[in-house]
């Protein structure tokens, strides 16, 4: 077999083995320990195990993941999502579709101190929900607009899977964060036109009523209460990155740090919560650290078998400009999102894209916020739809169905595909605040 041959076949036996349920890590490094075996030989592969784990996670940098991830446990306890849904409700209160609205808006502001989807989505699953439901929204809008808006938490800093990007693309991850800022605030006004211009031209759909100013006990100075502790967590973590005083891993601590306190002040971490936390962080950053540790040993394989490099020369022979490929990589995105992991889609395909967008001279910082967008429609892709799939488990209602949460999200899946070809034709709305 020719090295390309083994390459693809190494692919094949990848994705044959995440599909049968063997863990995403433990496919790259088989794959890739075979690959290296059948390209050279087993002594090299068994080198290039060691050295992959020794070389991909012992720089400082990698401090950062455990570091964001605690952030977000600490947050995600600390109750601050019900109370943004609190004030944004209370602003809203006299505009229809309101309670969505308010809901998009919590997400953005809880996103800015989390960094993670699902974390979104099951606080606000509890929050939201029931509300939307109390106050007459149908049941489709009420779990699609959670599941939709949810989104923000990988676009809008700090977010995972740029850090993901950033590693495996050698990019800056705090210009990462910075380059997420503009297209999280686009998605999010996008999100809330829609759901405004629907409230008005299709009210039947997602159905409710204005709250009453006597429903709502809010006031200006219980409003600025809840909402300080969050906005001095996002000055300080993004002001600083911003203002070029931390570094990413640096700010991770400081965020970790404000958010410990928070927690600490409104009383939300016992002994026992504060211990479950600190388990979470550990199998979450354990988990992301291990895949960039197989990852790098995959990257490396795929290069010594000059697959990346021919993909690369093959679309200049084939006269396909950058469009061209762009597209078919966010179609080859959105499809594997209905079988695979928002993660495992990227630590599959960047190494092997990656060189094609440098040889059509992208920025690669854009790249990034056009492959998060895109990796991040998956989340409501049937069947793997995982964002969907929390919803359905943290609201445990037997009365609505993960075919109406799929239903439901269907309209922000749309406006997310026209928000991605915005990007795509705009590239400044990703780049300029990073290139500041």
């Amino acid at each position: 077999m020719s090295d390309l041959e083994i390459a693809f076949l190494a692919i094949i036996l990848m994705l044959a083995a995440i599909y049968f349920g063997m863990h995403i890590g433990v496919a790259l490094f088989a794959v890739s320990y075979i690959g290296v075996t059948l390209t050279k030989s087993s002594a090299l592969a068994t080198r290039m195990v060691g050295a992959a784990a020794n070389d991909s996670i012992r720089e400082y940098l990698f401090g950062v993941v455990p570091l964001f991830v605690l952030m977000g446990m600490l947050v995600s306890v600390s109750g601050v999502g019900r109370d943004m849904f609190d004030v944004f409700q209370w602003l809203l209160r006299k505009i229809r579709g309101g309670l969505g609205v308010a809901t998009v808006a919590a997400n953005a502001v809880f996103a800015a101190i989390t960094g993670i989807s699902i974390a979104s989505a099951s606080v606000f699953t509890r929050v939201a929900v029931p509300e939307m439901l109390r106050h007459g929204y149908t049941p489709n809008f009420s779990v699609g607009v959670v599941a939709g808006s949810s989104v923000l938490g990988m676009l809008i800093p700090p977010s995972l899977l740029m850090i993901i990007y950033g590693v495996l693309a050698e990019e800056s991850i705090g210009r990462m964060f910075i380059a997420g800022i503009i297209p999280g605030l686009v998605l999010a006004c996008a999100f809330s036109i829609m759901i405004v211009a629907t409230a008005h031209l299709a009210p039947a759909r997602i159905g409710g009523r204005p709250l009453d100013d006597g429903e709502h006990l809010e006031t200006l100075a219980s409003a600025t209460r809840k909402l300080a502790p969050t906005v001095a967590l996002i000055v300080l973590v993004l002001g600083g990155l911003y203002g070029g005083l931390f570094t990413p891993t640096e700010a991770g601590a400081v965020g970790a740090a404000g958010a410990l306190v928070i927690a600490l002040v409104r009383r939300s971490l016992t002994p026992k919560r504060f211990w479950h936390v600190l388990l979470e962080t550990g199998q979450v950053s354990v988990a992301v650290l291990f895949l960039i540790l197989a990852a790098t040993l995959y990257s490396r394989m795929l290069a010594l078998t000059g697959l990346p490099s021919t993909l690369a020369e093959q679309f200049a022979t084939w006269g396909l400009g950058p469009y061209a490929f762009i597209f078919t990589y966010v179609v080859l995105l959105v499809m594997l999102g209905c079988i695979v992991d928002s993660v495992s889609i990227m630590l599959i395909v960047l190494p092997i894209v990656l060189p094609t967008a440098k040889a059509f001279g992208m920025d690669l910082i854009w790249f990034g916020v056009i492959t998060v967008v895109a990796v991040e429609i998956g989340l409501f892709t049937p069947p793997f739809g995982i964002a969907a799939y929390t919803v359905k488990a943290t609201l445990n209602d037997s009365r609505i169905s993960i075919r109406q949460i799929f239903s439901g999200s269907l309209p922000f899946v749309l406006c997310m595909c026209a928000v991605l070809a915005v990007l795509v034709a705009f590239p400044g709305l990703s780049t300029w605040l990073a290139r500041q």
